[in-house]
């Protein structure tokens, strides 16, 4: 019989349960309990912490002598292979969104500015077609691609404006100021936003924090840190640098 998925103790009502379990202690010499009535009541709990006390778990523990069958108890007694085991850990989102970033570092725009097939992807995920400015269009890209493998909506303003995507998030905010006076704010899978004036901002996906500085994976950049570049690069700021905040979903 499977596990149920719930502590079997004293008071229980399925009578299907209960007579299985009594009926496998009996087999296993610790009765004899009354199979005919299923009901959960003093004898059976003695049967059950007897039980515990004479039995070890998979790693060669005494069971904890509760007489409630959980379901490391469950696993003793009617076998391991009764108890569904569950070894694939969900990924969070922001933790998916940073391996689909990393995936698409090297990109390049390829013919002309803001174009290129990649390029263009991260474009349409927003509903823009080639020769925008890219960088919160890359970002809304690897968090909807990460959304879409979990089964989950994606929580990201759906834009290509960084300061818009800033405004109208419904994110945790941290403000630049405040990370500034404590860097352990800033964690891995934040979304940076930077503020460069006259409604032009930068953004990209933080990868890794080392103290004051933290590794990112940004879109439409180059290696010396420019808002208007060719391609996808991971780099290295500074978190005082960052003058704006960060954005935790």
């Amino acid at each position: 019989m499977k596990y149920p998925g719930r502590n079997i103790k004293k008071g229980e009502t399925d009578k299907t349960i209960i007579k299985a379990v009594q009926t496998q202690l009996n087999k296993k010499g610790y009765g004899p309990l009354d199979v005919s009535v299923g009901v959960f009541g003093p004898k059976t709990v003695s049967a059950v912490k007897l039980f515990q006390t004479q039995n070890t778990d998979q790693n060669g523990n005494l069971l904890s002598p509760d007489g409630v069958i959980g379901a490391i108890t469950w696993a003793v007694l009617f076998g391991e292979n009764t108890v569904p085991q569950n070894t694939t850990v969900k990924k969070k989102l922001h933790e998916r969104a940073i391996e689909i970033a990393s995936s698409q570092i090297g990109v390049r725009e390829k013919g002309s500015a803001n174009c290129g097939p990649e390029v263009e992807k991260y474009l349409a995920s927003i509903g823009l077609g080639k020769g925008y400015s890219w960088c919160m269009a890359f970002v809304f890209w690897c968090f909807n691609e990460a959304a879409k493998e979990l089964g989950q909506p994606n929580p990201l303003v759906k834009t290509g404006g960084v300061l818009k995507g800033w405004n109208e998030s419904k994110g945790t905010k941290i403000l630049a100021k405040n990370t500034k006076q404590d860097p352990s704010l800033v964690k891995p899978g934040q979304i940076f936003i930077m503020d460069h004036g006259s409604g032009f901002g930068h953004t990209g996906i933080v990868k890794e924090v080392n103290g004051g500085f933290i590794t990112t994976i940004e879109g439409n950049t180059n290696d010396n840190h420019s808002r208007e570049g060719v391609g996808v690069f991971q780099l290295i700021r500074k978190v005082k640098d960052i003058n704006k905040g960060f954005i935790q979903y």
